[in-house]
């Protein structure tokens, strides 16, 4: 800031200005107006204006330096606001920003640039699709356009994104083996207990091509779909991910994936849990040699005759860390509704040695019957009210409960279809309520493998967050390799997400966080700063507090707004959580 002096032929008037650049110009900006020279010397009793005005402008810097200057703007009612000109803007991805950086992602983004030989900004083009995709999700066309909502300005054009997502499907793999790599450098990684899961998206089209085929879609859509595995570690931190045909069988993409793992991330010795979907005996017999091990779910229902009857047998069942054994048509339903019961046995089938453990659980008994005697409390009302919506159902469909005979009691022909409850298939249903099972070749505590198999809730959260959260369907690109680009970046997202969740010691929701860095606005105040319009909650204190900076003052001078930008692009040593 300096002094002006502004003469006019009845007065000089002394005015406070500063330098500032907008879109590469130079122009100044009047800070205060200070008052004529007549008036200064008479409200100053004698003290020469001029030079107490330069102590006073000396003054101004020493505190705009220290970050304390008062910042007084002027608005009138009678000037009209510059064309095109944006003035809010988001600083919510800043946070994420770190974390971007700090695995290393920037430096992903240069060596696969030195490869290439683009003269694009993959690092400007990638961040800008983690944060979108976390904050505002869309399709890459409004992901560019909403870019200019950030705080610091994208410096690429749409085509620069679709030529980006070809060379990010191109190094997927190299992505992923980086970001693990990197991973290593900033946490301990729980490396020893893997999760994976299966999912699907659908398209929006009818012709399927390439990835995109018919398959059983998750959300019973009648659309060509592409299947995605993903690998977990036991801190619900994604590991890595494969993309599949829509029509491929999930167990034949566990193993692949596993042998990219074990060569990329120079894994050996970890144990695989999966659901009973996954669980082929090929895929217990691959993680029974060179140090892996499984853990997967068993239905009880389709166990062999002989083991379904020791599962659902009411003797001989324990409790963790007591000796003796229990009866479960003797338990108090009320001392015993929150305990997990257990027995467990050896089993030898196809040549393959496991074994099988079996839960029972009062509280799962309750929730499993309270929710089919709703589902028949629908189907008694669809037989009362609508028998005509009435079709083909699935396995879990309270239609299930309906039957269906076009003859009387008699066995005469009925002038009509006669509709009903089945209720010797409510009872067949019943006598699995409460029973869970699964099947390891691990020797440890049953106690132990339970906990572990009840931590597979998280990598079905994280398929759950990329659908609703992060809108990763339905899909509306075309081409294989800008599909495959598009779930890296979702992939990518959610590994950031993970971790700022862990930071922030899951004390928040998922909605709390990404609404509450969505609501992270400021509006930009030209040659001054930014001014914060979000409400400061415990969410943002969270934040400033877990990440060593705060936005949250009254105003973000330029000068903290850079250190900002600059600060949260730097690559840490250590994240801890």
């Amino acid at each position: 800031m300096r002094l002006q002096i502004v003469k006019s032929k009845n007065a000089a008037s002394l005015y406070v200005v500063k330098s500032i650049f907008e879109n590469g110009k130079r122009s100044s900006k009047v800070v205060e107006k200070l008052g004529t020279y007549s008036e200064l010397l008479k409200n100053l009793k004698g003290e020469d204006p001029i030079e107490w005005a330069k102590k006073y402008v000396d003054e101004l810097n020493q505190k705009e330096k220290e970050e304390k200057r008062e910042v007084l703007v002027k608005y009138s009612p009678a000037k009209q606001i510059s064309k095109d000109e944006q003035h809010f803007f988001n600083g919510g991805y800043l946070f994420l920003q770190q974390l971007y950086h700090e695995l290393g992602l920037n430096k992903i983004c240069k060596k696969i640039s030195d490869k290439h030989k683009f003269t694009y900004n993959l690092d400007s083009i990638l961040s800008r699709l983690i944060y979108g995709r976390i904050i505002f999700p869309a399709s890459k066309l409004a992901t560019h356009e909403l870019s200019r909502k950030f705080m610091e300005q994208p410096d690429f054009d749409i085509q620069h994104i679709y030529r980006a997502l070809e060379v990010l499907s191109s190094e997927a793999d190299f992505i992923q083996s980086e970001l693990y790599n990197n991973s290593l450098k900033l946490y301990d990684r729980k490396k020893g207990i893997l999760y994976y899961d299966c999912t699907n998206y659908f398209f929006e089209i009818e012709q399927e091509d390439g990835l995109k085929r018919y398959g059983v879609s998750k959300e019973h859509r009648p659309n060509p779909i592409v299947q995605m595995g993903l690998f977990m570690d036991s801190d619900g931190i994604p590991l890595a991910f494969c993309i599949n045909n829509g029509n491929t069988n999930e167990q034949v993409t566990l193993k692949p994936l596993e042998e990219k793992i074990i060569s990329d991330f120079n894994l050996s010795k970890f144990v695989v849990c999966t659901d009973a979907g996954l669980a082929s005996t090929t895929n217990r017999k691959f993680n029974s040699v060179d140090n892996r091990s499984f853990i997967t779910t068993q239905s009880v229902k389709k166990l062999r005759k002989h083991l379904k009857e020791w599962s659902l047998d009411p003797t001989g069942w324990r409790l963790s860390d007591y000796n003796q054994t229990y009866n479960l048509n003797e338990l108090d339903e009320e001392k015993n509704l929150k305990n997990i019961f257990y027995k467990e046995r050896w089993i030898k089938e196809d040549g393959l040695e496991q074994k099988l453990i079996v839960t029972f659980s009062l509280k799962y008994k309750n929730y499993q019957s309270t929710i089919r005697n709703r589902q028949v409390e629908r189907a008694q009302n669809t037989i009362d009210k609508n028998p005509t919506k009435l079709k083909k159902c699935n396995t879990n469909d309270y239609k299930r409960f309906i039957t269906k005979s076009h003859c009387t009691q008699d066995g005469e022909i009925a002038d009509k279809e006669i509709l009903g409850i089945n209720t010797t298939l409510i009872e067949q249903e019943a006598v699995f309520d409460g029973f869970y099972a699964v099947c390891t070749n691990l020797e440890d505590e049953a106690s132990a493998i339970i906990k572990v198999n009840q931590k597979r809730w998280e990598i079905e959260e994280c398929f759950r967050i990329m659908k609703t959260e992060f809108k990763a369907r339905p899909v509306y690109l075309q081409r294989d390799d800008r599909i495959r680009a598009h779930f890296t970046t979702c992939f990518i997202s959610l590994i950031i997400y993970r971790l700022l969740e862990k930071k922030l010691e899951e004390k928040f929701t998922c909605s709390e966080i990404i609404s509450g860095l969505r609501s992270m606005n400021f509006y930009k105040i030209k040659g001054e700063g930014y001014v914060p319009t979000y409400t400061r909650t415990d969410f943002t204190d969270a934040l400033h507090d877990t990440f060593g900076f705060r936005t949250d003052y009254q105003i973000i001078n330029n000068k903290m707004a850079k250190k900002f930008f600059k600060d949260t692009k730097k690559q840490k040593t250590l994240l801890t959580f």
